[in-house]
């Protein structure tokens, strides 16, 4: 199994689920340019990261990818607690991450692809942040009576965990969001946390 991945990128959290089953695998470190390359390109044609290989399966797309894994391996029920309901919650949780948080911090990264001047680069920012900020609030209330998202260990939480890092590196205000500054603790503290960012390192 191969996952193509870039640092600081989304796909960090494939890299923690992948430690949390302890799944062997590659890490393959993708750039800027190589994720623009034909032979890239060829494999995964949005030419983004995460791509999962495994076997003659090209995966893409996160949610698809963390899915996948939990599935394989259903006994560590990190895709809900095997019923309906329990999976509803985690893809829930997991949708809301990757289609309204992880995109409102796109203005943030690339602010190039919203403006052709680069003169209201700042206002663009700060309403970026303001949204993220909203969406903090409301993972923060979700966070104030338990450890993890749905109250059990999830392929969401390593997606929020990437977020936390992006709010941070971004100048997002996080004060008084004292749930998510606990979970982004716990999950800092988490082996498979800890070898997925130094193997991000190297």
């Amino acid at each position: 199994m191969q996952l193509y991945h870039m640092r600081g990128a989304c796909s960090l959290a494939d890299l923690i689920v992948l430690g949390w089953l302890g799944v062997p695998h590659e890490i393959v470190p993708m750039t800027l340019d190589s994720i623009k390359a034909p032979a890239y390109l060829k494999l995964n044609p949005g030419g983004n990261v995460p791509l999962l290989v495994h076997g003659d399966l090209a995966l893409t797309e996160n949610v698809a990818i963390l899915g996948y894994l939990a599935d394989l391996h259903p006994h560590a029920q990190l895709a809900g607690d095997g019923s309906p309901r329990g999976r509803a919650e985690v893809m829930r949780w997991l949708a809301f991450l990757n289609s309204d948080v992880h995109k409102a911090f796109k203005p943030l990264f690339a602010p190039e692809r919203f403006l052709d001047g680069r003169d209201l680069d700042e206002q663009l920012a700060a309403n970026a942040r303001r949204h993220v900020r909203a969406y903090l609030e409301r993972l923060d209330g979700a966070l104030a009576d338990r450890d993890w998202l749905t109250g059990q260990r999830s392929i969401a939480d390593p997606y929020l965990y990437v977020v936390l890092r992006w709010a941070q590196a971004k100048g997002v205000d996080m004060s008084g969001l004292h749930a998510l500054a606990a979970f982004s603790e716990r999950m800092s503290r988490d082996p498979a946390v800890r070898d997925a960012l130094r193997a991000e390192e190297a």
